[in-house]
């Protein structure tokens, strides 16, 4: 007579081994992220310890300073090499008339020197204020919105040159269309340099940064004929407008 077969036992708990070994590797993963992160911390603190040693060293930063000078992320246009010109501060209630022959003396000086061509800078007045117009053939590559390293020392000297007063840095460009991965428009390109040249003279400490605005006008405010490429050449530039003093409003007595 043949035995009774029992049905098997079924172990409902054999899911847990599939678990246990979920829950294992996913602890192995975390754990490695974790070295990982500690690993990428240490490195960094690595390269900060050697960047700032090296910049000690070289005299581009104050060993007794933590925070490094003005500059941009990636700009190397506003990480000026030379300390800036020791000269004397002018003063904010010097003439219009003064301050116009002092700048065209400064810029004369530097065409002299051989650091800026004759029609890089000019200096004029306008009824809004004295201009000082930087033109993009000598601080300026085609196209981009970085000052020329060469072009740096120039404006250092007109910065220290600059009055203390209210200013408005105005890029502007010539009639021909940009479209680049950078600039979408003519817009993009003057508003951009004006920026730049704005906080080179912040760094310069030639003007307090709530006393100056910047703006790109794009083609639209031109000085000379788009037609011909000595126009469109005198068109492409910065410029830095001393403004007037407000006159003082005086108020009728009331009846």
């Amino acid at each position: 007579m043949s035995k009774k077969k029992h049905p098997e036992h079924v172990n409902h708990e054999r899911w847990l081994v599939s678990y246990a070994d979920f829950i294992t590797l996913l602890f192995a993963f975390f754990v490695v992220l974790f070295a990982s992160g500690q690993n990428d911390k240490r490195k960094q603190v690595m390269l900060a310890h050697a960047v700032q040693s090296a910049f000690m060293h070289n005299g581009i930063f104050d060993q007794h300073s933590k925070t490094p000078p003005i500059t941009t992320d990636g700009n190397s246009s506003l990480n000026l090499a030379t300390a800036p010109i020791a000269l004397p501060v002018p003063s904010a209630a010097e003439s219009a008339e003064a301050t116009e022959i002092r700048l065209k003396e400064v810029v004369k000086a530097q065409v002299e020197k051989k650091q800026l061509t004759s029609d890089a800078v000019s200096v004029r007045a306008t009824g809004d204020g004295l201009v000082v117009s930087l033109r993009e053939a000598g601080f300026f590559a085609s196209g981009s919105a970085d000052v020329r390293p060469e072009a740096l020392a120039v404006l250092q000297t007109v910065a220290a040159a600059l009055p203390r007063q209210s200013m408005r840095v105005e890029g502007h460009t010539d009639n021909i269309p940009i479209h680049t991965t950078q600039f979408a428009t003519n817009w993009e390109l003057s508003t951009a340099r004006a920026a730049t040249i704005t906080r080179l003279l912040i760094a310069q400490n030639a003007v307090d940064p709530a006393q100056v605005s910047a703006a790109g006008d794009a083609e639209f405010r031109p000085i000379a004929d788009n037609a011909t490429d000595a126009g469109r050449a005198q068109n492409r530039r910065v410029d830095i407008i001393l403004l007037k003093a407000a006159a003082p409003t005086t108020q009728a007595p009331p009846k």
